[in-house]
């Protein structure tokens, strides 16, 4: 099939550039570069200016791995949430989910992935060792295994269960299972979260 030519080649390459996005398909591309071309240039310039910012300037936190402009985020630098409770998540996007349900408190741990042997995804490719040296230092009383109910997530939620047993006074709980198997947690509505965690119950690494 021979892609369809444009009239300029910097229309051309912009298009390619676009397209790159996930979910963005040439068509799609081509009315977001026809948009630009539309807006005022200062509009255009500010928008590559945020996302050359971002892109150089984003840190993730030295804590909990979420995204923060600084070197602890703000989840976890304020006072107010309970440090004592650790939500381990696969993502950045799933934190957003948690937070919007607006029924958790206590602080995060991403993980940046789950075990995936066939992507070849393993233990040493996550955060699971800080997870392991926060709960060391002996102030977290839960681990919330908060993963999508997949194979994978079940499969790292089982490893981080046996890395964390030595630890028998920290609590190992688990969503309640709300959310249908096979679900990606950050397409869970709020409502179903925010009760699948408020009704969490006790990980039993069956």
């Amino acid at each position: 099939m021979i892609q369809q030519q444009y009239p300029s080649e910097l229309l051309e390459r912009a298009v390619q550039e676009f397209s790159k996005l996930p979910g963005i398909g040439r068509k799609t591309a081509l009315r977001l570069v026809l948009h630009l071309l539309r807006q005022d240039t200062e509009d255009v310039e500010k928008l590559s200016q945020a996302v050359v910012q971002m892109k150089h300037e984003v840190k993730h936190c030295r804590v909990c791995h979420n995204i923060s402009d600084s070197e602890m985020c703000p989840i976890c630098s304020d006072p107010r949430r309970d440090a004592a409770i650790i939500c381990v998540v696969e993502n950045i996007q799933d934190v957003m989910a948690v937070e919007n349900t607006q029924q958790f408190t206590g602080l995060y741990h991403v993980l940046g992935g789950v075990i995936s042997p066939m992507d070849g995804i393993g233990p040493a490719d996550l955060e699971i060792d800080s997870l392991v040296e926060r709960v060391a230092k002996g102030d977290v009383k839960e681990v919330i295994l908060a993963l999508s109910s997949t194979m994978e997530g079940d499969t790292t939620n089982f490893y981080i269960f046996r890395k964390l047993a030595p630890y028998t006074d920290v609590r190992i709980s688990i969503i309640a299972r709300g959310i249908s198997v096979g679900d990606e947690l950050e397409y869970t509505d709020e409502v179903t979260l925010g009760r699948s965690i408020l009704n969490r119950t006790p990980f039993e690494g069956k």
